[in-house]
């Protein structure tokens, strides 16, 4: 079975290692990380893909994970398409009407005053679960993770949209950046790839900024 050492590889580099691996028809393969962020975005990537993935953790720390991946014949690999990746409609039953995302990029809303600006993003986020339609994922990088590790009105929205079904998705190298990984209060931890995957198939961007 082949192995991708990717030890020392910032996101979303092994997502992308893994997803050339799939689309080549690499049959059944090892993807190798050595931090939890890169070994919780290629598990993500391989659920969304309908991957059967086994995670080892190693003596060293490193994670080791294998994508069983069934070949079919003439040798190409099964890579079966999630459709719900692209869908309309969020999981669990709230229905957006289109795959509408929200980008927030910054800790502050407009100039002048950055302890306003705070004071805006916390209700311009909190006033979201009132809006129609809903989103389908709420993108946070930069300055903009702040909200998902910081207690207030926004992270409380955010909880509750999480709760209907809106995925929230934050940059785990902004959060390492900030010293916020093990902070993290809502959503799951996510890559640049995604981040532009879900910004380029959605139907609408909306950002505060």
């Amino acid at each position: 079975m082949a192995q991708i050492d990717c030890r020392g590889l910032a996101c979303p580099e092994p997502v992308l290692r893994a997803k050339a691996a799939l689309e080549e028809g690499a049959g059944s393969f090892e993807i190798l990380v050595d931090n939890e962020a890169s070994r919780d975005n290629v598990l993500r990537f391989g659920h969304s893909r309908n991957c059967r993935v086994e995670l080892t953790t190693l003596k060293d720390g490193s994670f080791l994970l294998k994508f069983l991946v069934e070949k079919k014949e003439g040798g190409e690999s099964s890579v079966p398409f999630d459709q719900d990746d692209y869908s309309c409609a969020i999981p669990g039953g709230v229905s957006t009407g289109c795959n509408l995302v929200y980008v927030i990029a910054s800790d502050s809303m407009g100039r002048g005053s950055d302890e306003l600006g705070w004071a805006l993003l916390q209700t311009y986020i909190a006033t979201i679960k009132e809006i129609s339609p809903q989103p389908s994922r709420i993108l946070f990088y930069n300055g903009g993770v702040k909200l998902v590790a910081t207690a207030g009105k926004a992270l409380e929205a955010l909880q509750a949209l999480e709760k209907k079904g809106v995925k929230i998705l934050s940059c785990g190298t902004c959060l390492e950046f900030f010293k916020l990984e093990t902070k993290l209060q809502v959503g799951t931890i996510t890559n640049m790839y995604e981040i532009l995957d879900s910004m380029a198939s959605a139907d609408k961007v909306v950002s505060p900024f």
